[in-house]
């Protein structure tokens, strides 16, 4: 085995292999140049690929918070960054939580996302209670049933955009191949389809965003936590990230939950809740009627498969 200086991996003929330090073990990507194993000759005439919805084992909601509180100290100062916030979300849904810096919303971000634990007050996710479960169960949880987009992107820089959506599917825990027919939908639905073999310091601020996306989604969570994911787009890229978080609420039935400090980027949700002071202060539908969606959208509530 010897090491590769260009993608900084331990190589094994034409197998990289990299040091992932948050699971301590090794998982398998593609080599530097991150070209995919040859598919399978294709059938002739290929049957049209078919968008599953994600299977959710809770009834309802899918996100419960309740008396959520959360304490941070500094030395003798007792800062309460989230004050007793009660909320439920169904499944499908598309939640906006909105308010100014300092107002909590990212810190509850982290509780939902099971990233932190609560002061006081339980999260249920999926009908399991987070509190109940050790680090390493709530880690298991977090690997299977949610997807996470984040303002910085954390894009792994060594590794091109395919090597960054694997290295998602590895660690996920998975024991079947990665599908490509749903990556390539993904690529496809985000706009990406030429730019994998990038490495992300040679994409737009916009195209690591969709990376990022695509990362989220390629292990089909149920849910998908998206923290001021146009924080750091200029308009046009922000509007395409806010227009694909959309349409893969609306298409592949997971439940969305966006914070946001902007109003307008709330505005595409269904519900927005207004946060302020580390409590919930208002609820409010958001302007997207259903009729605006799009004609092959599936709506979350509904089981049957569509076929794109």
């Amino acid at each position: 085995m010897s090491f590769c200086t260009k993608c900084h991996a331990f190589a094994c003929g034409d197998l990289h292999i990299l040091r992932c330090p948050s699971q301590q073990r090794s998982v398998r990507i593609s080599p530097h140049s991150d070209r995919r194993a040859p598919a399978p000759e294709p059938d002739p005439e290929p049957a049209a690929f078919t968008m599953e919805h994600v299977p959710s084992e809770a009834t309802s909601p899918i996100i419960l918070a309740e008396n959520l509180t959360k304490v941070y100290a500094a030395g003798r100062l007792q800062v309460t960054a989230v004050r007793g916030v009660s909320l439920s979300i169904e499944p499908g849904e598309f939640v906006a939580i909105v308010g100014p810096s300092g107002s909590g919303k990212s810190t509850l971000f982290y509780l939902l996302g099971g990233l932190t634990r609560a002061t006081s007050g339980r999260v249920v996710i999926d009908g399991v209670d987070f509190a109940s479960l050790s680090d390493g169960e709530r880690t298991r949880l977090r690997k299977h049933r949610i997807g996470f987009v984040f303002q910085k992107f954390n894009l792994l820089p060594t590794l091109s955009a395919m090597g960054n959506i694997e290295i998602a599917w590895a660690v996920s825990g998975r024991k079947e191949p990665l599908d490509l027919k749903y990556l390539d939908h993904l690529s496809d639905l985000l706009s990406i389809q030429g730019r994998l073999q990038h490495r992300p310091s040679e994409l737009s601020g916009g195209e690591q965003q969709r990376v990022a996306i695509a990362r989220a989604l390629i292990t089909r969570p149920a849910i998908v936590l998206a923290d001021e994911p146009t924080g750091n787009l200029d308009t046009k890229n922000s509007e395409a990230v806010l227009a694909m978080l959309l349409r893969s609420n609306r298409e592949l039935g997971q439940t969305t939950l966006m914070i946001t400090h902007n109003p307008e980027a709330a505005s595409i949700a269904g519900r927005i809740l207004h946060m302020r002071d580390g409590e919930i202060v208002r609820e409010e539908k958001g302007s997207r009627p259903d009729a605006a969606l799009p004609a092959n959208a599936v709506p979350a509530s509904t089981s049957a498969p569509t076929e794109v």
